[in-house]
C-alpha cells in the first residue's frame, strides 16, 4: 500500500510513540494529585507546553492543549463572539468545516458572520477583508493553509488589518503547523488551532493558542485543568507525543520540504509527458505535501476507488451522495472550470512517501485515466 492521503491523517511517529509509551504502562498518574507519584507526570506536561510554545515562538502559558483542531476552533470561535454576541465574525468561503459549522452555529445565535470571497488560487486578498471589517466584529478566523488545495494566506497582513479594527485574529493552522514555519509573535495573531496527527502524533489530542491578554469564555467547567480555562484529566500520553513530534518535524522541516517538493514535481512531469489534461489547484507556493489535481472529464470518486484497488490512497476533492457528486465548496469558491472539478483529487505527501511512491502514484493514474472504460465514460 502506498499512503497518499497525509492531510487526513499521518502515521504516528516512532519516536514520538517511545516518548508517550511510559506515560501509558508506567506514568499513568493524574497530573492534579499533590502526591509524589503526580510529580512525574506534571513535569512532563511542562515540559510538552514549553516545547510546543517554542516550536510557534509562544509563552508556554498560551498553550491550552484541546482534543484537536475542531475543539480548537470552536474554542477560538465561540468563546470569543459568545461574550458579546451582538458582535460579529468574519471569515472566508474555504475554510476547513468545523470553522464553517461554528461559524454556521453562532448564526444561529444572532451572531452575523461575513464569508469573504477568494480568488482563483484561493486566496483572501486583504482588500476584501478591509471592505467589510468594523469596531464592531468580534473576530476574524481565517485559515493559515488550505486543506483541500494548500494555498498559504497572507496571515500577518490580514491581522494587521483586524487589529486596526481592534478584532481579535484566530487562524486554523491544522494543516500548517510543522510543515511551514510559524511564528506566532512575527505574526501578531491572537489565536491558533492545531492538531497533533497532522504531524505525526495522535489522533484525538491538539492545542489552542490564545496570546495573553486575550479574553475567552472557558471551554469547559470542572477542575482548574488548563489553568481552570479547558475543565477535564489531561490525555497525558497524547501531549507528550505530541510535542515530541512537532519538535522532530520542526527541526527536520527543510530537510523535509524539499523532499516533498521533489515529490510534487516527479508527479507532474509524469503527467505532462503522458499529455494527461489536467490542471493544479491552489497558488504555485502552496503546502509542500499537497497536490490537488484536477482532470478534465474525469470523475473524482472513480480515480480514488480505482486507485484503492490499486493499493492507493488519496482523497478527493469533491463529496459524494447517494445520487450525485458535489463538487467542494472550496473548488466553488476558487471557480474550478466544472469539466474539471468534478474530477478532483488531493495527493498529500508526507516524509515517509519515496520518490518511487510518487512515480508508482503517478503510472497508476495515468493507466487508469487511458483505460478504455476511463475514455468511454469521459466521452459521455
Amino acid at each position: 500500500m502506498i499512503y497518499a492521503d497525509n492531510a487526513a491523517t499521518t502515521k504516528l511517529d516512532i519516536d514520538a510513540f517511545e516518548a508517550m509509551k511510559p506515560f501509558l504502562l508506567e506514568e499513568y498518574a493524574n497530573a492534579s494529585q499533590p502526591y509524589s507519584f503526580s510529580r512525574k507526570v506534571k513535569k512532563a506536561i511542562l515540559e510538552a507546553r514549553a516545547t510546543i510554545a517554542m516550536c510557534i515562538g509562544a509563552l508556554p502559558e498560551e498553550i491550552f492543549f484541546t482534543s484537536g483542531g475542531t475543539e480548537s476552533d470552536n474554542w477560538a470561535i465561540k468563546g470569543t463572539v459568545f461574550q458579546n454576541v451582538t458582535a460579529g465574525v468574519i471569515t472566508s468561503q474555504i475554510e476547513h468545516h468545523a470553522v464553517m459549522n461554528a461559524c454556521a452555529a453562532v448564526e444561529r445565535q444572532g451572531v452575523p458572520v461575513v464569508y469573504l470571497p477568494v480568488d482563483e488560487q484561493g486566496i483572501v486578498h486583504q482588500e476584501s477583508l478591509k471592505k467589510v471589517v468594523t469596531d464592531y466584529h468580534r473576530i476574524v478566523s481565517i485559515m493559515y493553509a488550505n486543506n483541500e488545495v494548500g494555498t498559504i494566506q497572507p496571515i500577518r497582513e490580514l491581522c494587521e488589518i483586524a487589529h486596526q479594527h481592534n478584532v481579535i485574529f484566530h487562524t486554523d493552522a491544522v494543516q500548517a503547523v510543522a510543515h511551514v514555519p510559524i511564528n506566532v509573535h512575527d505574526l501578531g495573531l491572537d489565536m491558533l488551532s492545531a492538531s497533533a496527527h497532522k504531524f505525526n502524533g495522535m489522533k484525538g489530542v491538539g492545542f489552542l493558542y490564545i496570546r495573553k491578554g486575550i479574553e475567552i469564555e472557558r471551554y469547559s467547567d470542572g477542575g482548574m485543568q488548563e489553568s481552570g480555562m479547558r475543565a477535564g484529566t489531561e490525555n497525558v500520553a497524547g501531549i507528550i507525543a505530541m510535542a515530541a513530534a512537532l519538535k522532530k518535524n520542526c527541526d527536520c522541516m527543510e530537510a523535509y520540504t524539499s523532499h516533498m517538493r521533489r515529490l510534487k514535481e516527479i508527479i507532474l512531469c509524469i503527467l505532462s509527458e503522458n499529455m494527461v489534461d489536467f490542471i493544479c489547484n491552489g497558488a504555485p507556493d502552496a503546502l509542500p505535501g499537497i497536490l490537488s489535481i484536477s482532470f478534465r472529464n474525469a470523475d473524482g470518486e472513480k480515480l480514488l476507488h480505482r486507485l484503492d484497488l490499486m493499493g492507493v490512497c488519496v482523497s478527493t476533492g469533491a463529496a459524494c451522495d447517494s445520487r450525485n457528486t458535489k463538487v467542494s465548496h472550496v473548488l466553488e469558491a476558487m471557480r474550478v472550470p466544472p469539466e474539471y472539478a468534478k474530477g478532483t483529487i488531493r495527493i498529500s505527501l508526507g516524509n515517509g512517501n519515496t520518490e518511487n511512491d510518487a512515480v508508482t502514484i503517478t503510472n497508476a493514474l495515468v493507466k487508469i485515466l487511458t483505460s478504455k472504460s476511463m475514455r468511454d465514460k469521459r466521452k459521455d
